[in-house]
């Protein structure tokens, strides 16, 4: 039995080339995630009367920049490299060689907010709650350029949006990449920003724990319907890497939102400089 399916789009993975120097769509796509993020941090800190200054904004960022591409990319080793790694060691650097794990970079910027939460005295889980908001940005983009690049597709399929691969022989397969972009960025950001629009915003860890928990619902679902990757295949009974790191996010997202709504705290910013009464 025949059936239609869509030729993937000529889409060049470099959206710009002046010489040696190339800008990736999949650069673009890490710069609008951060910058969609920052602005929904603004929109945040203004809306939940939060005293972090515009410079303790920048400096959030920055760490969030350091500890996703560092945690995204020894998270991609670890779990993703297959052993190849142990013998290239040098790759290891190589983040433009392509390679990023989502979980590595949660782990990475969870770390980061550590530091941040430390130094600037601002609640760990404040800024895990606006990081929260502001990431399903970069997921959607993230996403998206995964689809530019022909990578992470899904198993092939009779579906008639199915999409063939130029890389991944001649049979259609599920766009799983949009399939992410829409649910783990979109459909995520939208339930994420409902919930911070509330008049009284929800005690402190919530928006954290519903990120966790929805994204390892979305994730483990469309497993289903992902290729796994060549270098690790499935795992023992018949799970993918993907779902393996994924479930115990549930777990996690749902202990946080009981916990938070069981300690009530508001968030809070950087704590008030007190000054003294001159005579």
């Amino acid at each position: 039995m025949s059936f239609a399916a869509l030729a993937f789009p000529a889409i060049d993975p470099i959206a710009l080339q002046v010489g040696p120097f190339a800008v990736r769509w999949y650069g673009i796509a890490y710069l609008l995630g951060f910058l969609g993020a920052w602005l929904v941090m603004r929109w945040l800190v203004a809306r939940w009367k939060l005293n972090i200054s515009d410079d303790d904004q920048l400096t959030i960022v920055l760490a969030a920049v350091v500890g996703v591409v560092a945690g995204g990319r020894l998270g991609y080793v670890l779990f993703y490299g297959g052993g190849y790694y142990w013998s290239h060691p040098a790759q290891i650097l190589a983040v433009w060689d392509g390679g990023m794990s989502f979980h590595g970079g949660l782990v990475g910027i969870l770390l980061a907010a550590v530091v941040v939460a430390l130094t600037m005295r601002i609640p760990w889980l404040t800024l895990c709650d606006i990081g929260s908001v502001g990431a399903p940005v970069g997921i959607f983009f993230g996403r998206l350029a995964n689809f530019v690049n022909q990578e992470l597709w899904g198993r092939v399929t009779t579906v008639p949006w199915g999409v063939v691969f130029p890389g991944a022989g001649a049979s259609p397969r599920h766009p799983s990449q949009v399939y992410e972009a829409v649910l783990e960025g979109f459909v995520i950001f939208l339930v994420m920003v409902i919930l911070a629009s509330r008049r009284h915003a929800l005690p402190r860890g919530v928006l954290f724990g519903v990120l966790l928990s929805l994204y390892g619902i979305f994730r483990i679902s469309i497993e289903f319907l992902r290729e796994p990757d060549a270098q690790i295949g499935f795992l023992p009974g018949g799970m993918t890497m993907g779902q393996a790191l994924s479930a115990p996010l549930i777990v996690c997202g749902v202990a946080v939102v009981a916990w938070s709504l069981w300690r009530g705290l508001p968030e809070k910013g950087r704590p008030l400089i007190q000054t003294g009464a001159s005579d």
